[in-house]
């Protein structure tokens, strides 16, 4: 794998599952595939990046959790200023925490830390920590065009999307629209796709949803 990510060194210590070689081979496969379309178009693309089984568990487990009034609505901003604002977003959210010790949430912790293992060990990135949550866009929702990193914090590098839509078709809507400098991507929302970019380069939206679209959301992070 070529990769030109290089922002400076730094290998961090991150504790993970340590699957078979087989398994592990697999995994850097994913790895590799987000790295590597990310250096050529500036978005990575991965159709697998959980598995089948962990995104269909994961999506049960969101299911659950809004079955049971866990949700709250997303508001605009970070903690300095944050308010809601349902003309720009509408999605509903549920952090996602070690702490809660619910072993689906662990197993994608578990994931996500051997993924910024090897992004820091591949391409010097410096990534040393994040934050995910569920996203639960309900029919009628819609996130307008905008940027991921916030003008009073530069820590978050990174943009993860996840998604857990299973037989997901055009008509469902919730399409992921990017804005590169000379066109506009655009990318459905896919069970096991995952999506990846620079926090801080490109704007992008999610299209109104005309059923509910479902992802895991969150941000790879510096300093």
């Amino acid at each position: 794998m070529s990769c030109s990510l290089k922002l400076k060194p730094y290998l961090t210590h991150l504790q993970g599952f340590t699957p078979c070689r087989t398994q592990s081979k697999l995994l850097h496969e994913q790895f590799d595939c987000l790295i590597d379309s990310f250096i050529a178009d500036k978005v990575g693309l991965s159709d697998d990046f959980l598995g089948e089984q962990l995104a269909s568990q994961l999506k049960a487990h969101l299911i659950d959790l809004y079955a049971g009034q866990q949700f709250h609505s997303a508001g605009i901003g970070n903690q300095e200023v944050h308010h809601k604002d349902q003309s720009t977003r509408g999605d509903q959210i549920y952090w996602l925490d070690r702490q809660h010790h619910h072993p689906l949430e662990t197993s994608f912790f578990d994931l996500m830390d051997r993924f910024v293992l090897y992004l820091n060990q591949s391409c010097y990135t410096g990534i040393s920590g994040y934050e995910f949550h569920y996203a639960l866009y309900e029919k009628g929702s819609f996130y307008k065009r905008h940027l991921d990193q916030f003008r009073s914090d530069k820590s978050r590098a990174f943009s993860m999307i996840l998604y857990l839509n299973e037989l997901w078709v055009p008509e469902d809507g919730g399409e992921l629209c990017i804005y590169h400098s000379d066109h506009v991507q655009t990318i459905a929302p896919l069970s096991g796709q995952c999506v990846f970019f620079k926090s801080s380069e490109l704007e992008h939206e999610v299209l109104l949803t005309q059923a509910p679209r479902m992802s895991i959301t969150g941000w790879l992070k510096v300093g």
